[in-house]
């Protein structure tokens, strides 16, 4: 039984993990590609969170797993082209001003559209219950969401790398002035970019919000827990974020099994040692722009 409960205990840091690594791989898209340290992506996780409840309670779960992400995408693509766009080449302190504020902005919209009190979201009917292995018992749902995070960092990993958008993007984040002496605007892939990553945050939220709840705070509850996640892996890295995320996870769980109150603290000692060793992260790139 000690072995069932441990390896319960993994899936569940693997679950946290995940969230993690859905929202740091939007993090480190945008500011691998247009240098803009987005402090507000936590906020837009709740608003996918948020529109997830309203959509959900209206027209059941299905339509507000895809209104939630979508809605969010579309959002990032305004908040884009109105405000990111005026400080790619700015003092990157200004743009991290800006999402600062953006991210306070949208907490108390939040709080003063919905109140401060968390809203319940029940898990839909269709998850409901366990899977059985054995011994081993595990959330259906809970599974459900490890999956729907697989198949969404394997399909982003498949738009960066083989399709010609992919190609760009990868390109503008190593040498951008390289790219436009081709001809070739990055102002379509600057909006399309954001709008993944944001849209990202908004499925973390609306997959989430069954299981934490849903509150004005819960983007800043998560967001630094993203960012540690963004260092452990390194900047410019894919698959070092998906490793980092992955990494956390395991890590959260183990210590959750040996030593539950250093749950919390597991991932910063994590972060110190992997920075001690190897200050660009486990498997950070050189990106020319920022050098």
């Amino acid at each position: 039984m000690e072995l069932v409960f441990l390896i319960e205990q993994l899936l569940n840091g693997l679950l946290v993990g995940v969230a993690y690594l859905l929202i740091a791989l939007g993090l480190s898209l945008i500011f691998s590609l247009g240098g803009i340290v987005n402090l507000a992506h936590g906020g837009f996780y709740a608003i996918g969170a948020y529109i997830g409840v309203e959509v959900g309670n209206r027209f059941g779960f299905p339509a507000a797993f895809v209104a939630a992400p979508l809605s969010v995408a579309l959002i990032g693509m305004v908040i884009e082209r109105t405000l990111f766009s005026r400080f790619y080449r700015a003092d990157p302190i200004l743009s991290l001003l800006l999402t600062f504020g953006l991210a306070m902005v949208i907490e108390q919209a939040l709080r003063m559209a919905f109140g401060a009190t968390p809203i319940p979201f029940s898990i839909p009917a269709f998850l409901k219950g366990q899977v059985f292995l054995g011994d081993f018992i595990y959330s259906r749902y809970r599974l459900a969401i490890l999956v729907v995070a697989a198949v969404a960092v394997l399909g982003l990993w498949l738009l960066l790398q083989r399709t010609a958008f992919g190609r760009v993007v990868r390109a503008g984040v190593q040498n951008p002035d390289m790219v436009g002496a081709l001809g070739i605007s990055l102002t379509p892939y600057l909006t399309a970019v954001a709008a993944i990553g944001i849209g990202l945050a908004g499925l973390a939220g609306i997959m989430l919000a069954p299981i934490s709840g849903v509150h004005p705070a819960m983007g800043s509850e998560i967001l630094t827990a993203a960012f540690v996640v963004v260092v452990i892996g390194g900047l410019g890295s894919f698959w070092g974020v998906v490793a980092a995320g992955l990494l956390v996870g395991l890590v959260r769980g183990l210590t959750v099994y040996f030593i539950p109150p250093a749950a919390e603290a597991s991932m910063y000692v994590l972060m110190l040692a992997v920075l001690l060793a190897r200050p660009r992260g486990l498997f950070g790139e050189r990106i020319l722009r920022f050098e």
